[in-house]
């Protein structure tokens, strides 16, 4: 597991994205209205729309292709659509605000 810099959490505004790359691997990063920040691969499963373009609810992206449902905690597309996009853990320091995303070294090399 590598333990990556992708920014500072002023540079996401509330319900909006930001978009890091980490070798060939695109990340969408999305702060939600309680400011937590998460992080999911920026490509749905179903046509490959890019997600950090999708509007964002509660803890849900919408696709902006086709609306499919995705929850930006896990990843996984909600009925009635399936299917799950990776999603990654989201490191902040508290003192810094600095922002870290942990990802399985298999993921970087496989993207």
């Amino acid at each position: 597991m590598k333990r990556i810099h992708v920014g500072h959490v002023t540079e996401i505004g509330e319900k909006r994205s930001r978009v890091v790359r980490v070798g060939a691997l695109e990340i969408a990063m999305f702060k939600l209205s309680d400011g937590s920040i998460k992080a999911i691969e920026n490509r749905c499963p179903h046509k490959a729309g890019k997600l950090s373009e999708g509007i964002v609810c509660d803890h849900h992206v919408f696709c902006p292709l086709h609306d499919w449902k995705i929850d930006l905690h896990n990843g996984v597309v909600q009925a009635p659509d399936e299917g799950c996009v990776a999603s990654f853990r989201v490191e902040k320091d508290e003192a810094s605000g600095e922002l870290y995303v942990h990802i399985e070294e298999e993921k970087i090399l496989a993207s």
